[in-house]
């Protein structure tokens, strides 16, 4: 139970052996992030991607409950139309920023990846978890419509499974999302990182220049429907957010969420 305010650095990061490590460090909230942590997140990565000695990235989260719980509510509670478009240029430059890395991405899942923080984990090239993580979009559940999520869904997943997770929202337990190829691999939980890191130093190990050609590729693949995406979610949630409604089911989540 958290009684008191958490002075802790929100993104921590770490070089070992060739990997860079980032770690989203807001265990007391499920590491739900908000403007200033995704700040941090991009100058980690662009850190990261700079420098030469370093062959690949790994992220993951602090604790043992969640690699992400996506959007902290209480930054996004009061936004109007203005709001939601500015808050969805600082989704392009994050977004923008993992797809154009020329370094591999490995995802060490060790807990529950919601909403953002499951896009985000999406956009990585691999993601490693256990048998207990659980996945999924739960936007719906908090009166937000899925704009990028539906598209980085569908890209990976297909059509129906998209619809599925959206119109739903529910999580998606681990054996499924290997199945459907959320995860890469799942391992027992106290390995996670450890396969992460042997994954990590694996691609890392792969010849550079191939790699960044073919990174570069599958960012050119989807990089149209990319722009496209980021455009109507400026439109799709300027519109929700104009009409009260994600505010509104926001409060009526967080106040549940501190009765419990």
């Amino acid at each position: 139970e958290v009684t008191g305010p958490i002075m802790t650095l929100p993104i921590l990061t770490e070089v070992r052996d060739e990997i860079g490590f980032i770690t989203l460090n807001k265990p007391h909230i499920l590491n739900a992030w908000d403007r200033p942590m995704r700040d941090l997140l991009v100058n980690s990565l662009e850190t990261f991607e700079a420098d030469p000695a370093i062959k690949a990235i790994i992220l993951t989260g602090a604790g043992d409950r969640a690699f992400g719980a996506g959007q902290d509510l209480n930054e996004t509670k009061t936004f109007d139309s203005k709001n939601a478009e500015d808050w969805i240029e600082e989704w392009r430059r994050l977004y923008g920023t993992i797809r154009s890395l020329t370094k591999p991405l490995v995802c060490a899942l060790n807990g529950l990846a919601a909403g953002s923080a499951f896009q985000v984990t999406l956009l990585a090239d691999l993601r490693v978890g256990h048998a207990d993580v659980k996945m999924g979009q739960p936007e719906i559940n908090s009166g937000l419509p899925t704009a990028t999520g539906s598209w980085i869904m569908r890209e990976l997943i297909g059509l129906s499974r998209t619809i599925d997770l959206t119109l739903t929202g529910r999580m998606v337990p681990a054996d499924e999302c290997l199945a459907m190829g959320l995860l890469s691999r799942i391992v027992p939980k106290e390995q996670v990182m450890d396969a992460a890191i042997a994954l990590a130093r694996e691609l890392g190990e792969k010849a550079p220049i191939a790699m960044r050609l073919n990174k570069r590729r599958f960012q050119e693949m989807t990089e149209a429907s990319f722009q496209e995406t980021m455009s109507a979610a400026s439109r799709i949630h300027s519109e929700a957010y104009g009409t009260g409604e994600p505010s509104m089911m926001m409060e009526r989540f967080l106040k549940k969420t501190e009765r419990k």
